[in-house]
């Protein structure tokens, strides 16, 4: 039978099943014994008219099901089933530009290489890169772009250090708790490399500055954490004619490629439309392992140093899949989409749009939506409340969450269970649900 590799965001609705033998003679038939089996998938993957959603990408081996026969692709026996979801070059300055004797010494395990020596390194000393974010990806993007000699780094962020941030964004440190993100990241890069420049930009990335600042750059890294941003830098690169390295990271798996319209497919060709708010949760509401960001960071950074050397085969039309509990990567292909808004031939996206209101979110972070304020109670209000009247107080939160901490009195219904167990809650009292950040609550009601 076909082997269905299920990713980490859809896998407590198969009993934390990574892959999952299925039959099927069509990807049809294989994905409505998925969702025969195993219910609780049917919503993640197709809408109420029964269409397979358009933020889920089905690939049969490494091909894309879109530019094969769709649903009706045939499969056989063994065949791989991928269900991929959305989850938020150098240049001629190289001539001007001299190595001195400390950059000899210095990048002396580079100059060796023969796909670097000193013309690639003196290709890096006068590459511009922008950074989106210096969080779990931006991390070890910047260290390492930094210490291989890229000689301009420019780094996005409005966000300060915050404790939850250490376990995964690596170049910010305990002291720097409360401190400037950008401030932060900048210290540690010139304390690897004094001899780069770092010009920081300390806003968030929208349609009114992005193309003012990414214009003057080389290659865009896409290092954010939510759907509206990641659009917005895709088509920023699309209309400026820049690669985009992707990388996206859940749990405990990871996506990386380069999304270069001019000769490959960009990031709408992969997903035409975001997911709806609250579907795809953020790391801070399904949580992210430390290492990950390091490893697809680390495979971001590679692929900006191939870029800007003009060396090697880059992630160009290829998308690479990241499963670091089972430690393998899977690659699968890519086609630029004919019918594409911004980057087909009958482009219908000339400028930057309001990417807040085009993934239906009402703001950039990692929140992805909030309840309307009607139906939102400050926990000052829900204290007083509990003390007054009988309230059925539902976390919609997941077990682990719950051994953290939860609020005394409340009954543990994780959402994903919550169709299943309706009978539980008592419909007498008022609901107050409640979760980390509202998302999933607010999906609840």
């Amino acid at each position: 039978m076909p082997i269905v590799y299920i990713p980490s965001a859809l896998r407590s609705f198969v009993d934390n099943q990574s892959t999952v033998e299925l039959p099927g003679q069509t990807v049809r038939e294989v994905l409505d014994a998925l969702v025969e089996k195993y219910p609780g998938v049917r919503h993640h993957l197709f809408t109420e008219q029964g269409k397979l959603r358009q933020f889920v990408n089905i690939f049969v081996n490494e091909d894309d099901i879109r530019f094969l026969d769709k649903e009706d692709t045939v499969v056989e026996a063994k065949d791989q089933v991928s269900i991929v979801p959305s989850v938020a070059g150098g240049s001629d300055r190289n001539g001007q530009v001299q190595l001195t004797h400390e950059e000899i010494l210095r990048y002396s395990r580079h100059l060796v290489l023969p796909e670097v020596a000193m013309a690639g390194q003196k290709k890096l000393k006068a590459a511009r890169v922008l950074i989106i974010g210096t969080g779990g990806l931006g991390s070890p993007l910047a260290l390492y772009l930094a210490a291989a000699g890229v000689g301009h780094l420019g780094l996005v962020d409005f966000d300060v250090v915050e404790e939850s941030n250490l376990q995964r964004q690596i170049i910010h440190k305990t002291r720097n708790v409360g401190r400037s993100k950008l401030d932060s990241a900048r210290e540690a890069i010139l304390d690897i490399n004094p001899n780069i420049q770092v010009e920081t930009y300390e806003v968030a990335f929208t349609s009114d500055n992005a193309m003012d600042i990414a214009r003057e750059y080389d290659l865009i890294i896409d290092g954010t954490d939510n759907f509206p941003t990641r659009y917005l830098v895709n088509d920023v690169c699309v209309l400026l004619g820049k690669p985009n390295v992707y990388g996206s990271i859940y749990r405990f798996e990871g996506q990386a490629s380069v999304f270069w319209a001019e000769k490959g497919p960009c990031y709408r060709c992969l997903y035409p439309e975001p997911p709806p708010p609250g579907m795809v949760p953020s790391c801070a509401e399904g949580g992210v392992l430390g290492i990950l960001p390091g490893v697809i960071g680390v495979i971001q950074a590679t692929e900006a140093v191939k870029l800007i050397l003009g060396k090697g085969e880059p992630l160009i039309g290829r998308l690479l899949l990241y499963d670091a509990l089972n430690m393998k990567f899977r690659e699968v292909k890519l086609r630029k989409d004919p019918n594409c808004p911004i980057c087909g031939p009958h482009r219908r996206i000339h400028q930057l749009v309001d990417y807040n209101a085009f993934c239906g979110v009402p703001g950039i972070g990692d929140q992805a939506v909030q309840v309307e304020a009607a139906y939102e109670i400050s926990p000052r209000a829900l204290a007083q409340k509990l003390q007054q009247e009988p309230v059925f107080l539902l976390d919609v939160r997941e077990p682990e969450e719950w051994q953290i901490g939860h609020i005394e009195g409340a009954v543990l219904i994780p959402l994903r269970q919550l169709p299943e167990r309706l009978a539980e809650i008592d419909g007498t009292r008022e609901i107050v649900a409640y979760c980390r950040s509202g998302v999933r609550s607010a999906e609840a009601l």
